[in-house]
C-alpha cells in the first residue's frame, strides 16, 4: 500500500487559485496523482461547513477519477473556513468512515481535525493537530488535546493495527528542525508539545521516518512562508508524520518526503507498507 499525507493549506486555492503558489500547489497534486496512492490524507482544507463545492468535487474527480472523497470541516461554534481534513481513497476500498470527537477543550472538537477509516485489519486515521498559537496562547489547550488524542489512538490500537498520519504541529527532537536553539520557546517546539509526542511513542507507536532513516538530519516537511529563502536554505521543520502501531513497524517499506519543488509550506509525505487492509 502507498499512502500519502499533505497539509494542503487551502483546498480551494490549490484547485481553483490563479496565484503562482496555487499553480505550484496543483503541480504537487499532479505528482500525487501520478504516484496513485491507495489513500490520500489532506489537512488544513479550510473549507466551509458544507465541505467542497460542486466545482471542487468535479476537479478532484478529474484529478483522481477512481477515488471516493470524505471530509470533516470546521462547524459552529468553531471558526468558519478553518482547519479541516479530507480523505481520498480508491473506490475499490470500502472503509467505515468516522469523524471522532475526543473530548478536546474549547472548540477543537468542532474544527474538523480528525477522520478515521476503519478496515478489516487496520485503522487509517489522520489528524490536524491544533497549533499552540502566537505567544503560546493555546498551549494549555494543546496539552489537553495531546492527552485526549493519545487516549483515542490507544483505544483504536486495542482493537486493530493503527496507521496515523497528519500535521502534528511539533518537531519532536532537535534534529527535526534546522534551528532548535532559537526555537525552544516557539509553538511546535516547546517542551510540553515534544513531551506530548514522546508520549505517543511510549504508548505503542513508531515514528516510521526515524524507524527507516535513523538519526538522519536536514530532512524536513515544512518551511515557513514568511521567510522567502527558508526552503532554499533548508531552514525547515519536520512536523508531519506517519505513525504505526509498534507491532507492524517491521512492515514499513518506505517513509519519506515527496519533493514539492519550490513551493514552501508543507510537502507531502509518503508511507509504503506491506499490509492488507
Amino acid at each position: 500500500m502507498k499512502l500519502i499525507s499533505w497539509n494542503i493549506d487551502s483546498l480551494n486555492s490549490a484547485l481553483t487559485g490563479v496565484s503562482e503558489r496555487a499553480v505550484l500547489s496543483r503541480k504537487v497534486m499532479d505528482t500525487i496523482a501520478e504516484i496513485g496512492p491507495e489513500v490520500l490524507a489532506l489537512q488544513e482544507t479550510k473549507l466551509p461547513k458544507d465541505g467542497p463545492s460542486k466545482k471542487h468535487l468535479e476537479i478532484l474527480k478529474d484529478m483522481f477519477p477512481e477515488y471516493e472523497v470524505v471530509w470533516n470541516s470546521s462547524v459552529e461554534p468553531a471558526r468558519k473556513g478553518y482547519a479541516g481534513t479530507m480523505f481520498l481513497y480508491k473506490n475499490s476500498l470500502k472503509p467505515i468512515v468516522t469523524f471522532p470527537k475526543i473530548g478536546a477543550p474549547g472548540t477543537m472538537d468542532f474544527e474538523g481535525r480528525i477522520i478515521t477509516l476503519e478496515f478489516d485489519k487496520v485503522y487509517i486515521t489522520q489528524v490536524y493537530t491544533p497549533n499552540a498559537g502566537d505567544g503560546l496562547k493555546r498551549l494549555k489547550e494543546r496539552q489537553i488535546w495531546d492527552i485526549k488524542y493519545a487516549e483515542y489512538l490507544q483505544s483504536l490500537d486495542q482493537e486493530k493495527y493503527v496507521i496515523a498520519t497528519g500535521d502534528f504541529n511539533v518537531a519532536h527532537r532537535e534534529i527535526d528542525l534546522a534551528h532548535p536553539d532559537s526555537n525552544h520557546n516557539s509553538a511546535g517546539f516547546t517542551d510540553e508539545e515534544r513531551e506530548g509526542f514522546t508520549n505517543l511513542l511510549k504508548i505503542g507507536f513508531t515514528d516510521t521516518f526515524r524507524y527507516i532513516h535513523g538519526d538522519v538530519t536536514g530532512i524536513y516537511s515544512w518551511w515557513g512562508q514568511r521567510v522567502k529563502t527558508s526552503k532554499i536554505n533548508n531552514s525547515g521543520w519536520r512536523i508531519d508524520y506517519w505513525l504505526v502501531s509498534d507491532r507492524i513497524a517491521n512492515k514499513v517499506l518506505k517513509s519519506e518526503m515527496i519533493d514539492s519543488g519550490p513551493r514552501q509550506d508543507h510537502t507531502p509525505i509518503l508511507l509504503e507498507i506491506d499490509l492488507q487492509v
